[in-house]
Order: structure tokens, then C-alpha cells, then sequence
């Protein structure tokens, strides 16, 4: 196996590939990357047995082949080789020449037979969506994604369509977050399927804000998201999802509006004397153009008025400040 890359996009596509890569494993294949070099490109590969990650990138290859290598150690010394041409080659004995400018190592690897295969998506339903939506709808829900295995089904995000809209919900047991966004086409079947937040916190980082687009296929046990030359296959998480139609209040009686930067500002205020040993509510008092937030604790109080738009009528709630603002900020 021979081929040359330009250090930047190498490194990139390492990066990518080994945000998935095990720590700690007990099969040691886990904790690398798999390099495939054939034709002119070059393909890597990392895979925790739950998420895995496939990037393809150009690349000069001289003889093709395949070998595995720890995503650590490689990522450390790419990030500390020159701005230039990387040439790397592997013999049948599994080592391996990194050669960039006047920097080179010598490692040892590991066969590509020892790296599981990845679970592949071949037929299935799909649906086409914009990076840049896709990545603000997961920004606007991950946050009420549950940490909690003892309801693994909500340690992930439900995606379900509508014709073309898209429904992303996630759920904690204390709050819901619903993000609704547009597709690039209808989708005739609906579709409804259950992604985990580890995953899905990979798909944001991956999309770029544009409008390119990012094909999503449901398999019968996994979901892929295809990012331009970038795959990303999550195993589906089973059970049933929280019935979140039926769990939002409807008709309101009282419906206010507030700047949300202002807002932020007044909950950062007030929250100043919280912290996690002292956990207290802060306490909101809607009224007609304004809103009072207050909170107590053994250290001390504050306050703090926000402008709004409506009349609250003197509804008093009080709220976990922390769950408070991640809403707001969303």
C-alpha cells in the first residue's frame, strides 16, 4: 500500500473518521482507523460498533491496499507535520512510512481483517434535506435529548415526516423539544425512526451551514446520512417514543413574545446565585409588559425585569434555570 495526500485534507478526514473511535476497546482494531487506498482516492474509516464514520478524499495512490492505524497517534502526528505533501506507505509485515517533508515516522499497524465490517443501508426509505437545516434542527433539540439508559429510547431523536416537513422531537422526561423543518422533496411513504444523540451530535458537527444537500435512508436496524463525500451509519434505537403530540398544551390562554437575547440576559442574571449545590427555581411573574424573574438561595437573592409583549395576568410559574435557558437559546 502506497499513496500521497495533502496533509490538510488528511487530517481532516482522520478527524472526521476518528470523532466514532473507541478510547478503550478490547478488540484494539477499534481504537484506529481503516485506510483504503484504491484508485485515486482514499477511503477512512472508524466504527465503535454503534456509529460509524466513512470519508473519502483524492489521493495520489501508488499501489492500493488497506491497514489500520491508531486514530490517536496518527491524528497527534499529523497535526504536527508540516503544511506539505504526506506519503504514506505500509509493507506486508504491517509497517508503516509517513513521510512529510523533512518529518517522517515509523509505526506499526494493524491488518485491516481485524476491523469489523460496517453495517450497510442498501435499500430502504430516504429523504433529502439542506446541511444547513439539518444541522439547526439538531442544534434546536439536542439539548432535551434524555442521558438516562434506563429509557434507551429516549436517549435519541425521533425523526417523522410530513409530506415534505420534518418533525424532530427529543424528549427527557422534564422537557420537549420539537424543531419542525422543510425537506427538499415530499416524501410519499411517511417515515418514523428513532436516532441517537451521540450520532446525531456527529451529523451536526459534519454539516456545513449551506444547502447542500445531506440523503438520509432508513434500514431496518440502521439510518445513514450521506454528507457529500462523508457516510455516517447510527443503528436505530427500538421502542416506543413518547406519544409528544398528545404532551402539547394547545389553545393557550395567555401568549407572550420576547426579545430572545433580553431574555437570555435577565435568566443569566438572576441564575448568577444558583449553582448545582443550591438547586432553586427561578421564579417568573408575567405581567403586562413585563416580566420579574427572582431567586433565592442561602447565599443571597436577585432580580431582574424583562420587557414582553402581552399581558401574563400574574401568572406566577417557577423554572429550573438551566432548562430555561437551553430553550431560549434555542
Amino acid at each position: 500500500m502506497k499513496f500521497s495526500c495533502e496533509k490538510a485534507i488528511l487530517q481532516t478526514a482522520v478527524t472526521t473518521a476518528g470523532r466514532v473511535v473507541a478510547a478503550k476497546s478490547t478488540i484494539q482494531a477499534l481504537e484506529g482507523v481503516l485506510l483504503e487506498a484504491e484508485g485515486d482516492g482514499l477511503r477512512i474509516s472508524g466504527y465503535n460498533l454503534e456509529t460509524g464514520i466513512v470519508t473519502q478524499v483524492e489521493a495520489a495512490v501508488a499501489e492500493p491496499g488497506a491497514i489500520v492505524l491508531s486514530a490517536r497517534l496518527l491524528g497527534e502526528m499529523l497535526r504536527r507535520m508540516p503544511d506539505d505533501a504526506v506519503s504514506l506507505s505500509a509493507g506486508a509485515d504491517l509497517s508503516v512510512h509517513i513521510q512529510c517533508g523533512p518529518t517522517s515516522f515509523d509505526i506499526m499497524g494493524s491488518s485491516d481483517e481485524e476491523f469489523p465490517e460496517l453495517p450497510s443501508v442498501s435499500e430502504g426509505n430516504g429523504l433529502t434535506i439542506a446541511q444547513g437545516e439539518l444541522r439547526s434542527m439538531i442544534a434546536q433539540t439536542i439539548f432535551a435529548v434524555s442521558d438516562n439508559e434506563s429509557r434507551p429510547i429516549h436517549t435519541g431523536a425521533l425523526f417523522e415526516t410530513e409530506g415534505d416537513k420534518l418533525n424532530m422531537v427529543a424528549v427527557d422526561g422534564y422537557r420537549l423539544a420539537l424543531r419542525r423543518g422543510k425537506l427538499a422533496q415530499e416524501v410519499r411513504s411517511p417515515l418514523s425512526f428513532v436516532v441517537p444523540g451521540a450520532a446525531l451530535s456527529e451529523v451536526e458537527k459534519i454539516c456545513a451551514d449551506s444547502d447542500a444537500p445531506v440523503a438520509i435512508t432508513q434500514g431496518e436496524r440502521h439510518v445513514t446520512f450521506e454528507i457529500g463525500g462523508t457516510l455516517l451509519v447510527a443503528r436505530r434505537l427500538e421502542g416506543e417514543f413518547l406519544n409528544y403530540r398528545q404532551t402539547i398544551p394547545r389553545n393557550n390562554a395567555i401568549v407572550l413574545e420576547a426579545d430572545t437575547a433580553d431574555l437570555q440576559r435577565s435568566i443569566d442574571r438572576a441564575s448568577l446565585i444558583i449553582d448545582v449545590k443550591l438547586k432553586k427555581p427561578l421564579r417568573c411573574k408575567f405581567e403586562d409588559g413585563s416580566l420579574s424573574i427572582r431567586s433565592n438561595t442561602p447565599i443571597g437573592s436577585a432580580f431582574d425585569r424583562c420587557p414582553i409583549s402581552g399581558d401574563g395576568k400574574g401568572l406566577e410559574i417557577g423554572f429550573n434555570n438551566r432548562f430555561l435557558m437551553d430553550a431560549v437559546k434555542a
